[in-house]
Formats: C-alpha cells, sequence, structure tokens
C-alpha cells in the first residue's frame, strides 16, 4: 500500500462517517413525518361523526394549525447547539414552575372534568405538564454533566433532585397522576442514561416509594381505574366503558380493517377517539395490518434515532440528552398502545404524532428536532 493511500483512509472513513450519520438524521426525520402524515388522516377520520357536518372539519383544520406552528418549533430546535440548551437549562427550569404554579391559580388555569391543567388565551391552550417532557430531561442532563465535573457526592443529591421537587407535586396537584408518573419515570431515565451512581437509585427509591403511595391513597378513583382494568381480564362486561368500545374496536378491524373513515365505533361509541384512544379506530379501520405496520414504523424511528445519536460519547450533555428524548417518545407510543389493548390500566396518554392535540404535538415535534440537533452537534467543531 503507498503512502498515499495511507494517508487517504483517515479522511475518506471520517467522510464516510459524516456521510452515514446524515443519512441515520434524513431517515430518522422521514420516519417523523411518516408518522406525522398517519396523524393527519387518522385525525380527519377519527373526527368524523354519523351526521358529517362543518364541524367534523374543525379537528382537522386545527391540528394543521397546531401541526404548522410546531414544524416552525423542531426546525429552529433542530438548529440548537448543547452548549446553548445546557445555558437555557435553569430558565427554562424557573419558567415550567411558574407556568405550573399559574395554571393552579383560580380563574386563570383552566378547570375541565375536574381537572385544571390548562392554560387558555384566545381559543388557544396550553398544557404546562407537557413541557416537562422537554425541560425535565433538559435539566436532568445539564446537572448530571456539572456533578460529574465535581465528582458526585452525597451533597450533590438534593441539586440533582430539585427539578423532581419542584414540578411534580404540582403536576400531582392539578390533578394528573399519569402525567406526575411519566415525568417521573423520564427524569429517573435521563439520570440513568447519564451514568449517575445506582447507589443513589436506591435512596431515591426509599424516599420515593412511600410518596407514590400516598399519591394513590389520596386518590381513590385511581385505585378504580386499577379494580377495572383487572375485571376486563376477568369479564369483560364489568370493564370500564372506554375499555370495552376500545377492545371491541380492535377486535372489529380483523386483519385489513373496515376502510379509511367507515369505522363506526367512533360515532359516539369510542371515547376520545381522536386523542387517547385513536390506535383503536386505526386497528377498526386499518386492521392488524395497519397496526403492526405502526409498531414498525415505530421500531424504525427508535433504530435510526439511536444509530443518529451514536457517534455522540457517552454520559455527555448531547447523549444523556438525545437518548432521553427519543426513549421518551418511545415509551409514549408504548403507554398509548398498552392502554388502548388494556395491558396497563386506563390513562390519557395521547400516541405521539398520531392524535389530536396542541401542546403534545408541539411537544413531540420539537423533541424529534432536538434529537436531530444532537445528533448534528458532532459533526464539526463545538
Amino acid at each position: 500500500m503507498s503512502s498515499a493511500s495511507l494517508c487517504e483512509h483517515p479522511l475518506s472513513s471520517d467522510a464516510s462517517d459524516l456521510r452515514n450519520r446524515r443519512d441515520m438524521r434524513r431517515l430518522f426525520i422521514a420516519l417523523i413525518c411518516v408518522l406525522v402524515g398517519v396523524g393527519i388522516q387518522m385525525v380527519h377520520s377519527a373526527s368524523l361523526t354519523s351526521m358529517p357536518s362543518r364541524a367534523d372539519s374543525v379537528f382537522l383544520s386545527r391540528h394543521l394549525t397546531y401541526l404548522a406552528f410546531s414544524i416552525c418549533c423542531g426546525f429552529v430546535a433542530a438548529q440548537m447547539r448543547p452548549a446553548q440548551l445546557q445555558r437555557l437549562a435553569r430558565p427554562a427550569l424557573f419558567v415550567l414552575t411558574g407556568l405550573l404554579i399559574l395554571v393552579l391559580v383560580p380563574g386563570v388555569g383552566s378547570r375541565v372534568n375536574g381537572a385544571q391543567r390548562w392554560i387558555r388565551v384566545n381559543g388557544l391552550s396550553v398544557q404546562p405538564s407537557e413541557l416537562g417532557r422537554l425541560i425535565l430531561p433538559l435539566a436532568a442532563a445539564d446537572l448530571l454533566v456539572r456533578c460529574r465535573a465535581a465528582g458526585y457526592r452525597i451533597r450533590t443529591l438534593p441539586g440533582i433532585l430539585l427539578p423532581p421537587i419542584l414540578v411534580l407535586p404540582l403536576v400531582a396537584q392539578e390533578p394528573d397522576l399519569g402525567a406526575t408518573v411519566f415525568l417521573g419515570i423520564s427524569y429517573l431515565m435521563a439520570l440513568f442514561i447519564g451514568g449517575w451512581p445506582l447507589r443513589y437509585f436506591a435512596l431515591t427509591a426509599g424516599l420515593a416509594i412511600p410518596a407514590a403511595g400516598g399519591l394513590l391513597i389520596l386518590k381513590p378513583y385511581q385505585l378504580q381505574r386499577i379494580s377495572g382494568f383487572v375485571a376486563a381480564w376477568q369479564d369483560l362486561s364489568k370493564a370500564p366503558w372506554q375499555i370495552r368500545q376500545s377492545l371491541l374496536s380492535l377486535g372489529a378491524g380483523g386483519l385489513q380493517g373496515t376502510g379509511i373513515g367507515s369505522g363506526w365505533q367512533k360515532l359516539s361509541y369510542l371515547p376520545e377517539a381522536n386523542t387517547d384512544f385513536v390506535f383503536a379506530v386505526i386497528g377498526e379501520e386499518l386492521g392488524l395490518a395497519g397496526t403492526l405496520t405502526l409498531v414498525i414504523l415505530w421500531a424504525g424511528v427508535l433504530l435510526t434515532g439511536r444509530a443518529a445519536l451514536a457517534h455522540l460519547r457517552p454520559q455527555s450533555f448531547a447523549w444523556t440528552f438525545g437518548q432521553t428524548l427519543l426513549l421518551q417518545l418511545i415509551l409514549q407510543a408504548l403507554i398509548n398502545v398498552a392502554v388502548v389493548t388494556a395491558m396497563v390500566p386506563p390513562k390519557g396518554v395521547p400516541h405521539p404524532f398520531i392524535s389530536y392535540g396542541g401542546t403534545n404535538l408541539l411537544v413531540n415535534v420539537t423533541a424529534a428536532g432536538l434529537i436531530v440537533a444532537m445528533a448534528r452537534s458532532g459533526d464539526g467543531p463545538p
């Protein structure tokens, strides 16, 4: 081998790696776009009623408006650098805490079905707890980098646990126990990915388990949901209404489904057909083939996302933040499918990119943009 080829080989290898990373990012974005496209179609189909009217197109119009704004936010997020995001971690945490306090103020927060979770302005609503799915992992990644530089000590434990201590009780007060648990799991997931010592997890669990038990005692309707979930596997006639209708929707679809727009369960039988139970509408109208295709799409998102982030240094800020956001998306999709198929007790968890919604869609698209940003961060000088 000539000396010229020896000199050229490392450069060509670097160029090839860079090209492969860009291809993975593009494939990741393409799969997200496919999910968004499926969401547009299913929001329109699931919002149809037995007597079509102008109101049927309102959901689609609003969804497209939310989507346009979300895409703009996702594009901006994809241009961010890790250093910029680290500087925003602390201010973002204080803003989130302020919004969560504000939503609990009578006359400011909007109460629906006994829950005060939204701030509505000129017909638009914002659910601050959804923003926690971006800000808590951001805070965790930033704190882990700072504590690792100083060396993990027991005195760093209060600082690491400060974000969930500030945020989770406020979310639970709304009340939204499901979001509280999801945000808590996401924060712990970020700590685990970021390399937080396992001995601190054991200590944290000792503190968190009594608090979780207290929440269940304070909210007896949560126990009713669990008992209804158990009943679904013993006697379907005793199961909660949404579980029965969800399983009937999935069963009615068979292998190939009834066709887009031809489902019957969404016609006032299946509750929250265009949001929490849109997966059941997919099962009825696209059948088992449609639901399995959606699962394959999500598997592709996971694989391409991990491949796009693989070049980053493990436990770095970009690695921790990007991996946590990616796994959060997958976890939310899994929980939604598990609820619809009666694998876990019923809880309002939208399907990412597929369900109708404003803040949830904004957060998911922005999360995808931030994953791309973290994947791009290794392509050039910091």
